[in-house]
C-alpha cells in the first residue's frame, strides 16, 4: 500500500492554520477521491510546531481525523523548540516514514488540487520542486508587492550563479521526495534559514537525484510575519555565500546498475 506524508512547518499559524486545514481536508473529502491516477492509500497530514507560542498545537491537537476514501486519514503533530523553518521541514521530513514525503506552507499557498502534480512528477523522478512560473513564462509571484519581487529576484539570480544552476524558483515551499531520497538530503541539510531551499537543491544536484520542475498553482496569502531587515540580509547572504562550500566535498551518490 502506498503512503503520502504531508509536511507543514507552523510557527505561531493557529490564525491561519484552521482554514488551511479546512480547505484540505475538504479536498481530501471530495474532489481528491476522483484524482487519476488515485492518492496514495495512507495519508499522514504532520504538523510540525516550530515552538510556537499562539495555540498552534492546541489547536492540531483537538482537529478530528480526515475521511478519505479508504477509511480515517492521520493528523499528527511533532512539537520542536523553535529554530526557524527550515529546522522545522528538516524535523519532519526526517521523522516521517511514507513512500512519498511532501512539504508545503501551512497557509495552504498551494492550494491542495495541485499535489497530483508533485506525485505524479515523483513516478520518474527523485525530487519534485514546485514552480510559481508557469510554461507560458507568466509567474504567480506577480501579486506580491514589488519591494519582495525586487529583493527575491536578486536572490534568484544570486542563487542561480553559486549555487543551483537553472532553477529559477528556489523558495516555492511546496516540494517533493522520495523517502530514502528524503532522508539522505535533509540529514545532509545545515541550513535552517530561509535559504534552506537552495541548499536543498545543491545537495540533490551534487548528488545527482533526478530533479523535476512542476509548475503549479499559489496565490499570495498574506500574514507572513518575514520582514525585510539588515539582520536578515546579512544571514541570507552569509548563508547563500556558505552553502556550496559546506558540501563541498560530497560526492555523488553510487548508481547500482540495473541487472536486467
Amino acid at each position: 500500500m502506498r503512503s503520502l506524508t504531508l509536511v507543514l512547518p507552523a510557527y505561531n499559524e493557529a490564525e491561519r492554520l484552521g482554514p488551511a486545514l479546512d480547505e484540505l481536508f475538504a479536498w481530501l473529502d471530495g474532489p481528491a477521491r476522483h484524482v487519476v491516477p488515485p492518492l496514495p492509500e495512507d495519508i499522514d497530514i504532520l504538523v510540525v510546531d516550530d515552538g510556537s507560542a499562539d495555540g498552534t498545537a492546541d489547536l492540531v491537537r483537538a482537529r478530528p481525523e480526515f475521511v478519505l476514501a479508504g477509511g480515517p486519514g492521520r493528523l499528527s503533530l511533532l512539537s520542536v523548540p523553535h529554530g526557524g523553518k527550515g529546522a522545522a521541514v528538516r524535523a519532519g521530513m526526517l521523522y516521517a516514514s511514507s513512500d512519498q514525503l511532501v512539504f508545503a506552507d501551512a497557509d495552504m499557498a498551494t492550494p491542495p488540487d495541485q499535489l497530483p502534480r508533485l506525485l505524479a512528477a515523483l513516478d520518474d523522478h527523485d525530487v519534485a520542486l514546485g514552480s510559481r512560473i508557469q510554461p507560458d513564462g507568466s509567474d504567480m509571484r506577480a501579486s506580491q508587492p514589488a519591494y519582495r519581487r525586487f529583493l527575491g529576484g536578486l536572490f534568484h539570480a544570486l542563487a542561480g550563479a553559486w549555487a543551483v544552476g537553472p532553477v529559477q524558483d528556489t523558495q516555492c515551499g511546496f516540494k517533493g521526495f522520495r523517502r530514502d531520497v528524503a532522508h539522505d538530503l535533509f540529514a545532509r541539510q545545515r541550513i535552517t534559514s530561509i535559504v534552506f531551499d537552495v541548499e536543498l537543491i545543491c545537495l540533490a544536484r551534487r548528488r545527482a537525484y533526478r530533479l523535476a520542475v512542476v509548475p503549479i498553482l499559489w496565490t499570495d496569502k498574506r500574514g507572513s510575519r518575514m520582514r525585510p531587515r539588515l539582520g536578515l540580509a546579512l544571514r541570507v547572504a552569509w548563508d547563500l555565500f556558505r552553502t556550496p562550500l559546506v558540501h563541498r566535498r560530497l560526492r555523488a551518490r553510487v548508481v547500482e546498475a540495473d541487472p536486467g
